[in-house]
């Protein structure tokens, strides 16, 4: 399990006293124990994630670095977005493999021979579709304007 692989690895970063991965490590564990303790089932018992809540979580942390970066640089802190950029180096390295424009293109190619949408105005059925079969291997913000230009 990718959690398991995390902690493993925190362990690592502790003996080998790599503080920016620990940080980040940590960091990222008290984020994914935050949304267990908030999903709670009635008995008050904490909820186990499984690998797709936690690169969900990850997700999250990747944005918000991604965000910060860009803030950042228009603020000039260079010394900050070296610090963003290698946190979300380390993060990256958690996150499946992302799919290939020509692979993206060819499942929404797919999807939208099954639908078989009247236009431009079909875009959000396209897009959930083609997010249900890609879930973890794109995002969005990369299969948005090839569903767009498509349609």
């Amino acid at each position: 399990m990718l959690l398991d692989k995390i902690q493993s690895d925190l362990q690592e970063a502790l003996k080998a006293n790599n503080e920016g991965l620990v940080s980040t490590l940590r960091y990222l564990l008290a984020e994914i124990h935050n949304r267990q303790i908030a999903l709670r089932g009635s008995q008050g018992e904490i909820k186990k994630f499984g690998d797709e809540e936690v690169i969900a979580a990850i997700k999250l942390q990747v944005k918000q670095h991604r965000e910060s970066i860009e803030l950042y640089n228009k603020g000039n802190r260079s010394d900050l977005v070296a610090k963003e950029r290698q946190e979300l180096d380390y993060l990256s390295k958690y996150l499946p493999q992302s799919m290939a424009s020509k692979d993206l293109e060819k499942i929404i190619k797919e999807v939208i021979g099954q639908i078989k949408p009247a236009g431009p105005q079909d875009f959000g059925k396209v897009m959930g579709v083609v997010m249900g079969k890609v879930k973890g291997q794109a995002d969005g913000n990369q299969v948005s304007p090839i569903v767009k230009k498509l349609l």
